[in-house]
């Protein structure tokens, strides 16, 4: 298998990823105000993304066109602490599907959150 996507099995990992991170989401409050009353499409458009990121299918460009993040998330204040709270709601989630992964999938799965989480901090 030559993509992320592929070895970790497709769209079940990313929708239990982001499922996993989303129970740290609803209980944050740093986090919880920034999203929706109704999570269902945020936790979609999320797995959408991952998917697409790590290999998958391009349904989340099909959909939103491109990711822009930062773009996505500037009018919401992404401060240190904002930053390093989604990151371990992340982590956390991960935890809980880590044993998909080979220690090789984890790490770079790591690494891609750790930058992300960075590059979106904006205040």
């Amino acid at each position: 298998m030559d993509t992320f996507y592929e070895r970790v099995g497709g769209d079940s990992f990313f929708v239990d990823l982001v499922d996993a991170f989303y129970v740290g989401v609803e209980f944050n409050e740093i986090l919880r105000p920034m999203y929706p009353e109704d999570l269902t499409e945020s936790k979609r458009f999320l797995a959408l993304f991952l998917a697409q990121y790590f290999g998958g299918p391009q349904a989340y460009n099909a959909e939103r066109g491109h990711p822009r993040l930062r773009m996505r998330h500037d009018p919401f204040r992404i401060t240190k602490k904002a930053r390093d709270a989604w990151l371990k709601c992340m982590l956390d989630g991960l935890d809980t599907v880590s044993d998909r992964l080979s220690p090789e999938d984890l790490r770079d799965i790591k690494d891609y959150l750790v930058m992300a989480a960075h590059q979106l901090r904006n205040a």
